[in-house]
């Protein structure tokens, strides 16, 4: 029963947070945050591939691939970040 009260007081508190934000500003940065998972899980799909692959030479370009995935990733969230902090309220 505590359970449930603390998951119901955790859901009022982030009801709350989220009516001080502005829903065009929340809705930029939840698409620039599905966006990014999806670039996330393509770098992750690569990251395997390169565990799998026996020769080294291509292991480390897939792996090379990967990181610079993970970093657009970071990219597309801190500029949807930016974008939705520069909507006006």
């Amino acid at each position: 029963m505590k359970k449930i009260a603390l998951v119901l007081v955790a859901a009022g508190a982030l009801s709350l947070a989220a009516c001080h934000k502005n829903p065009e500003a929340a809705a930029i940065e939840n698409n620039a945050d599905v966006i990014a998972d999806g670039i996330d899980n393509n770098a992750s799909v690569l990251d395997d591939v390169a565990s799998n692959t026996s020769n080294a030479a291509a292991a480390d370009v897939i792996a090379n691939s990967a990181d610079a995935l993970h970093d657009k990733a970071d990219n597309v969230r801190d500029a949807g970040a930016a974008k939705a902090d520069n909507v006006t309220k």
